[in-house]
């Protein structure tokens, strides 16, 4: 099920990760905060870091999109979202910040200069959940939690948005069923086809991305149950189980097709963390507290763990 079309880096998001928990407390780093506030009732899930030292995340209550200084922590709201949620975000080396829409169906590709939606796709007129966002050299792909399909943008020449989405079926291993299916994605580490996790029955699937083919990744009978937001470094992937409040290390082979957990990271920090992007030396996690009944006063934090 090999697809050669992945051979491009990702987003800014990603890089090379190492964490190290001492006695279950997280080293430090000098200067920069460990921890940082979002406004509350914010409600966050989604998190982007870069060009620079600049993190993005969307709400899920409003889709607003907030951008943080990882310097100091301090931001502010930069684009008013449209009223649905705002979920998985990728940014590019062209300055723009792609927002997967959740529960409102659709995607958007937003200019975090300026907060100005450049342009927004309606992936689908049925009852979804567009759940998480992939970039490669050429296309945008995005999983869609409640529909077996992968939603591609495909990037024209110097990144040109296309005029719409195209859908790729997903078919072999994977089974939909109840509660959420297909979240968070990343590349293999051949970077010829991509990952998935099935939050709600723990498995990870292989996805070869141009016919939607999906095979299951034999973990040797470990579970990624709740298994959320992606980060492929090498070829070691990290899928945040946000429930769980835990980071699993999963060791891969090169092509993706089988792999081990190694260990699970935790904090005691992690207050349902949802997904996972690194700056420098750091890995950093909001924390979407899933257990706590979301009010206007709540209040929402951002971890940051030294790798």
């Amino acid at each position: 099920m090999r697809s050669a079309i992945l051979k491009t880096a990702l987003s800014a998001s990603t890089g090379a990760l190492f964490v190290v928990l001492l006695g279950g407390v997280p080293a430090q780093a000098t200067g920069k905060p460990d921890t940082f506030a979002l406004p509350n009732g914010f409600q966050p899930e989604g998190i982007a870091i870069g060009p620079g030292p600049y993190a993005y995340f969307g709400s899920r209550a409003t889709g607003d999109i907030y951008r943080a200084d990882l310097r100091t922590g301090k931001g502010a709201v930069i684009s008013k979202g449209p009223g649905t949620p705002s979920l998985g975000l990728k940014t590019d080396g062209r300055g723009r910040l792609f927002v997967a829409g959740g529960a409102g169906g659709d995607a958007r590709v937003i200019d975090p200069r300026t907060g100005e939606v450049v342009k927004s796709y309606k992936l689908t007129a049925d009852p979804a959940f567009v759940n998480d966002v992939i970039l490669t050299g050429h296309a945008a792909y995005f999983t869609d939690s409640r529909n077996p399909v992968l939603y591609k943008l495909e990037l024209g020449r110097g990144g040109a948005l296309p005029a719409e989405a195209v859908k790729i079926p997903l078919s072999g291993a994977i089974q939909y069923t109840t509660g959420n299916n297909a979240n968070g994605i990343a590349p293999s580490p051949d970077r010829e086809s991509l990952l998935i996790v099935q939050s709600n029955t723990g498995k990870l699937f292989e996805v070869d991305p141009s016919s939607g083919v999906t095979t299951e990744v034999d973990l040797g009978g470990e579970s990624l149950v709740n298994g959320d937001g992606l980060l492929l470094s090498g070829r070691t992937l990290y899928a945040v189980q946000n429930r769980m409040n835990a980071i699993a290390v999963v060791d891969l082979t090169r092509d993706g097709a089988s792999g081990k957990v190694v260990k699970r990271l935790t904090d005691p920090r992690f207050d349902v963390p949802t997904t996972v992007a690194a700056f420098g030396k750091r890995l950093y996690l909001p924390n979407a507290r899933f257990t706590t009944t979301p009010a206007p006063d709540t209040p929402y934090a951002v971890v940051a763990v030294k790798r």
